[in-house]
């Protein structure tokens, strides 16, 4: 980060009036921050060359970013989707940093007045970006005002009600706006439609991981051995939030129990001490899969019904554990309800009744006449 960013940051540990806060508050004055966060803080890249994976995306935002920086002008707005804890907020503030401009944070959620957003745009200085975390989550007058803000550079301020009340135009300095969604979906069309640039970001594959774990155990001053690192990453679901994690608590371990370096049977014990086994399910990702092929016969099984067998909330089930089960293979959504495939009854130990197993059986003939059928 640049030393710009830390005088925008002097005296700003409480954030604005407005509920937003700089950047350079939150990673410079970490003081008041768990260590946890601090942690978290340091290991986020700050450069665009230094961020691992997500090829596509990066190549795409260097462009536009090397593109405006030329120009002398602020970038298009950028819109970045994708699962929790895969580099949208660290990406927003690599914008920042490359264009060494401020970056001012507040999210979806804490807009749900039109006159919330007016304070956050109305304070913004020319070029700084405004980095809005789930967006989707903002109120419908809000995204009214931020359609107007991102295309004209302006905001109407209504005074007065009723009758008398008179819409002065407000005009703003040129800015960037970074959204982050884990739900591109809800986004309204106007809204998406305003964004210049679109990255989704995928998975990483497991070669990444080794990376980012690698520069995060130089960054902690923890030696590690290569199979170790590998053991961590092959358990972190694709997600570098998670495989951070992951490595803390490794390291966590291995000083307990005297060692000096994360090796290989220290990241097994470890991992299974806190319940992450080999394919990175975690309590949550067995409870759910053992109720469906212990109680429910492999199902299908309606989403509350599970819920209620596992001790969770349906949206908990639905959105924390059911995206990686699926995307892995271990459950099927079926208009009937969830239901395990074989990879799950595998992964348990089990073995699955007859009928589980014709229900799901495939054949899928190779000649002219025919296509893939479901039998069963």
């Amino acid at each position: 980060m640049t030393a710009g960013w830390s005088d925008a940051g002097a005296g700003r540990d409480e954030g604005w009036a407005d509920g937003s806060f700089d950047a350079t508050a939150r990673i410079v004055d970490a003081g008041s921050d768990t260590d946890e966060r601090q942690v978290e803080a340091a290991l986020r890249p700050k450069r665009l060359e230094d961020f691992p994976g997500q090829t596509r995306v990066r190549e795409q935002l260097g462009l536009v970013l090397k593109a405006a920086r030329r120009r002398g002008t602020p970038p298009d707005h950028v819109l970045l989707s994708g699962p929790p804890g895969l580099g949208k907020t660290t990406l927003a503030m690599i914008v920042a940093s490359e264009l060494e401009q401020p970056i001012r944070i507040t999210s979806g959620p804490a807009i749900q007045h039109a006159g919330d957003l007016a304070s956050v745009l109305s304070s913004l200085a020319e070029g700084e970006v405004l980095f809005l975390d789930e967006i989707h989550r903002m109120s419908r007058s809000a995204e009214e005002m931020l359609y107007l803000a991102m295309e004209d550079f302006r905001v109407d301020v209504i005074i007065g009600k009723g009758p008398g009340a008179t819409a002065i135009p407000l005009e703003l300095p040129p800015f960037t706006v970074v959204g982050a969604t884990t739900r591109a979906g809800l986004l309204p069309a106007p809204l998406r439609d305003r964004f210049g640039f679109t990255g989704h970001l995928d998975y990483y594959a497991a070669a990444d991981l080794v990376t980012i774990l690698h520069r995060s155990a130089r960054l902690l001053g923890l030696e590690a051995d290569e199979d170790g690192i590998a053991e961590i990453a092959l358990r972190s679901r694709g997600t570098p939030r998670i495989a951070n994690r992951l490595l803390r608590r490794v390291r966590d371990w291995a000083q307990v129990h005297g060692e000096d370096r994360v090796t290989h049977i220290a990241a097994r014990r470890a991992l299974e001490l806190f319940d992450v086994d080999e394919r990175g399910l975690d309590r949550l990702d067995r409870a759910v899969l053992e109720a469906l092929c212990r109680r429910f016969n492999g199902g299908p099984v309606g989403l509350s019904t599970l819920a209620v067998a596992v001790g969770e909330e349906p949206d908990t089930v639905e959105t924390v554990a059911e995206p990686y089960l699926v995307r892995e293979g271990f459950m099927i959504r079926t208009p009937r309800g969830r239901a395990a495939s074989g990879l799950a009854w595998e992964h348990l130990g089990l073995t699955p009744p007859l009928d589980a197993q014709s229900m799901w059986s495939a054949t899928l003939p190779i000649d002219d006449a025919g296509g893939g059928r479901f039998e069963g």
